[in-house]
């Protein structure tokens, strides 16, 4: 692709790093942004830096918060007895939009895959082992995709939490297989959460 401007080219670039944003797409973008008000792109600008910046993860759960402790780990009305383990802050968001769940999470940043050289050290595994010591547990609910590293990921995390006499469950699978949680409709999501089985059930099927 040709350009008449090498800030142009150079903006173009950026915007083609973005995951599924290729180069007319960056170049549309960017296009748009240059008919914009200076105010309304200095404002994008600086609320993408902001975010950059200051950013945090929760340190009890380690989903993406504005603060230290995120609102749902510091809110009394939710269920602190029932952890959901999810794969990212992407799948929390899907899970909360179902209205159908109120303890909280851990979220553990990915799955289990050694084909991608992913282990379970790389993962928020031990925090969460740490976590169910100092907290009165009653249940694990293991919301994660229905993928070879979901059920992967499930399996070690069942032999390193067993130790808990508490307990395990997964989301039903309503949910095919290979599925990504955050493409699941609200509505299926919903039912799988509140229709959740135990896990050692789902061993035997």
């Amino acid at each position: 692709m040709n350009f008449s401007s090498k800030l142009l080219e150079n903006a173009v670039a950026e915007f083609s790093k973005l995951p599924g944003v290729g180069q007319k797409t960056a170049l549309r973008l960017v296009l748009h942004l240059l008919k914009q008000e200076k105010t309304d792109v200095e404002r994008f600008s600086n609320s993408v830096t902001k975010l950059r910046n200051d950013i945090q993860h929760c340190r009890t759960c380690h989903n993406i918060s504005d603060f230290t402790v995120c609102e749902i780990c510091a809110s009394r009305k939710r269920d602190h007895g029932t952890i959901c383990v999810v794969e990212d802050t992407r799948d929390v968001m899907a899970i909360e939009n179902t209205n159908q769940y109120t303890g909280v999470y851990h979220v553990l940043g990915g799955l289990i895959s050694p084909m991608d050289g992913i282990g379970p050290s790389d993962l928020e595994i031990d925090s969460l082992v740490e976590r169910m010591k100092a907290e009165e547990v009653r249940e694990v609910i293991f919301a994660l995709s229905a993928t070879m590293e979901g059920d992967t990921t499930i399996f070690y995390l069942h032999k390193r939490l067993k130790e808990f006499k508490i307990n395990f469950s997964t989301i039903a699978r309503g949910i095919a297989f290979g599925g990504e949680l955050e493409y699941v409709d609200e509505i299926t999501l919903g039912r799988s959460i509140a229709t959740r089985v135990p896990y050692e059930s789902s061993l035997s099927k």
